[in-house]
């Protein structure tokens, strides 16, 4: 855990170094535009690789209790087994609206 946690932190230090390495003074408007392209891919990257991760994870974990009820109660392994295929849509169609976004935020 504490290796984690050092590791976000670290993480955040970096992108936080990251801006004053990409200000610049007196660089034709090309350049201005080249770099906010460059941060528009950036942030539709990030958006869709913590939506990913966060689908993955959740739907790792709906799939494990959905498993384990059914190993304890395989009676009620019709209506588990519903329930999570719903839960993992919903799961997924969050992770599709997030490429939504990163397409949105690219368009503009």
């Amino acid at each position: 855990m504490r290796k984690q946690v050092l590791l976000v932190v670290l993480g955040l230090v970096v992108l936080g170094m990251a801006a004053p390495a990409l200000a610049s003074e007196g660089v034709e408007e090309g350049a201005t535009s080249s770099m906010r392209d460059v941060a528009k891919f950036a942030a539709a990257a990030f958006a869709i690789a913590f939506a990913a991760f966060g689908g993955a994870f959740g739907q790792a974990r709906a799939v494990a209790s959905a498993c384990t009820s059914m190993g304890r109660n395989p009676g009620a392994a019709g209506p588990v087994r519903i329930t999570m295929l719903l839960g993992l849509a919903f799961i997924e169609s969050l992770v599709i609206y997030a490429l939504v976004i990163a397409f949105i935020i690219l368009g503009k």
